[in-house]
């Protein structure tokens, strides 16, 4: 959804003043202000096992951060987003502020809706790329899958685990790795 079309430009000082009440969504993306609303409770039961996995294995190897939305990340004037969950490793913890994340979080995690699904593997994932962000996951519940993104490595086409695999991240060079079936993060 798009709000005021014909404006120019939006500052950061005007985003920070949209409402943060209840459970929609604002994001600036390309200068272009979008409105979703609130997640399913679906959407929801999948965050909370991505951040429980992820934390959990991230404090363990005292890897760095992992926040679930909504959290800004502050890319560029005109380009404000809230991912679903990130991670910022802990070598660029300077990336925190009271403001949000300000520069490319080391993962970025958006969970696909019918609603958002054509933006996260559009335009969102045009952005990412654009700002840098190294590892960018779609995770789909309707289609029970993941889609890891090697943007870093400036790979084109993700690599996809699905129900029966078990899918692996490992957040740096010669780190631990986590291990998780993808059907205990997306059940059918």
């Amino acid at each position: 959804m798009e709000a005021n079309p014909g404006r120019a430009r939006w500052t950061y000082s005007e985003f920070a003043r949209l409402p943060s009440e209840g459970s929609t969504r604002y994001e600036v993306i390309d200068q272009e202000l979008v409105v979703t609303p609130g997640p399913s409770t679906r959407h929801q039961r999948v965050v909370v096992r991505l951040v429980s996995a992820l934390h959990s294995f991230v404090v363990a190897h005292d890897l760095g951060e992992v926040l679930p939305g909504p959290v800004d990340v502050l890319f560029a004037e005109g380009d404000y987003f809230e991912p679903d969950l990130v991670f910022v490793a802990r070598e660029r913890s300077h990336l925190l502020s009271d403001r949000g994340i300000e520069g490319p979080p080391d993962l970025v995690v958006e969970i696909a809706s019918p609603s958002t699904a054509a933006r996260d593997r559009g335009i969102k994932l045009d952005r990412y790329r654009l700002f840098g962000v190294p590892e960018y996951w779609i995770v789909d519940p309707d289609a029970g899958t993941i889609e890891a993104w090697d943007l870093a490595a400036g790979v084109r086409e993700p690599v996809v685990g699905k129900a029966g695999d078990t899918f692996r991240w490992a957040p740096g060079a010669g780190s631990a790795v986590l291990e998780i079936p993808v059907a205990d993060l997306v059940p059918g």
